[in-house]
């Protein structure tokens, strides 16, 4: 059975930081392409970041440059750093991996709140 917990949302001011965690289990952590979706009030479930089990990642135009997904397979946790956030980056984030599609209508999510 995959489990996945995500972390380390809050509320934060414009230009603020943070960083969030999703700890997994039941996923084939070396070999498996992870991700972080996001769904803001009234918007569509949105794939923001990816990383391939190689460690290559893709970015979503509108979050390039401040947005940094990495993992840690001996630890079984996929990270998001997040910097310089904006009003716009308010949402809840989801975490998920190859074959288990959007998980905004399934996950846990941590939410994300950026005060202008």
């Amino acid at each position: 059975e995959v489990q996945l917990v995500e972390s380390g949302g809050g509320s934060v001011q414009a230009g603020g930081s943070l960083r969030l965690s999703c700890s997994f289990s039941g996923v084939p952590s070396g070999s498996s392409a992870m991700m972080w979706y996001r769904q803001a009030p009234g918007k569509d479930c949105e794939m923001v970041a990816h990383i391939t089990n190689y460690g290559t990642t893709w970015y979503e135009d509108f979050v390039k440059g401040r947005l940094t997904i990495s993992r840690d397979n001996a630890k079984s946790t996929l990270y998001l750093q997040m910097s310089n956030l904006l009003p716009e980056d308010t949402a809840m984030y989801y975490c998920s991996a190859d074959g288990l599609g959007p998980p905004c209508d399934w996950g846990q999510g941590t939410q994300v709140t950026v005060s202008s």
